[in-house]
């Protein structure tokens, strides 16, 4: 069972047509956050299976699959490393090792929304949360992204902490996907405990990126929406 083995499944799943489709989608022209990225044109539940029938490979097997070029083997090996730490007796650090050596591999949303929640969140739950901010501050997209998702298991576990100052540190970041990210935790406080997100937004919403906002505030009723859209909270 090796990485070639996990390559030539899914080459023999490809569609070009829908390899087309996934390039636009992810942004990979010139330019642009995804740029250069290659598709096969998979869907993430035939990756799913992909990963599930070869989950037993070796860890260190997957060191070429996951640095590989095409999306879906990138993709397919952190499902696959994703299975591995959700076993109960699992060597979850050095997973984790392995996932933070190989994180410049780890280099579109998709990829940091399937795997940083249900990897880095749990690992450092119970661990020194440090590098969530040595993460933010880097200026790497991802790395920030993935600082951001992580802190998804934390807002399981109803420890809000390190999402309110993670957001705030990353308030007046540029990019749109880190301003998604940001709206999308926030909202997820807001489904367990909206108070704890409205204090948060009525410090901030005023400052927010539009989009940060339009996110964080996207359950609630109609008349509180458009109060926080037009700064009348």
């Amino acid at each position: 069972m090796t990485s070639a083995d996990v390559k030539k499944e899914l080459l023999e799943k490809q569609d070009r047509e829908k390899a087309l489709q996934l390039s636009r989608f992810f942004k990979t022209g010139k330019g642009e956050y995804g740029e250069g990225d290659i598709f096969l044109g998979i869907k993430v539940p035939e990756q799913r299976k992909t990963a599930g029938k070869y989950a037993d490979i070796d860890i260190d097997a997957l060191s070429d699959l996951i640095s590989d070029p095409v999306h879906e083997c990138r993709l397919t090996a952190l499902l696959i490393l994703v299975i591995k730490y959700e076993r109960k007796n699992s060597d979850k650090k050095k997973i984790v090792d392995f996932y933070i050596d190989n994180i410049s591999f780890i280099n579109n949303w998709d990829l940091v929304d399937l795997s940083a929640p249900k990897i880095l969140g749990p690992w450092l739950f119970s661990q020194n949360r440090s590098m969530l901010y040595e993460f933010a501050e880097s200026g790497d997209l991802w790395k920030q992204r993935i600082a951001l998702l992580s802190t998804y298991y934390f807002i399981k576990k109803n420890d809000f902490n390190e999402t309110f100052a993670l957001a705030e540190l990353l308030l007046k970041n540029k990019h749109d996907l880190i301003h998604k990210a940001s709206g999308w935790m926030l909202r997820e406080i807001g489904k367990i405990n909206q108070d704890s997100e409205e204090r948060f937004l009525k410090k901030y919403y005023r400052n927010m990126p539009r989009t940060m906002l339009r996110y964080a505030i996207e359950r609630f009723d109609e008349e509180k929406r458009q109060k926080y859209l037009k700064g009348l909270v």
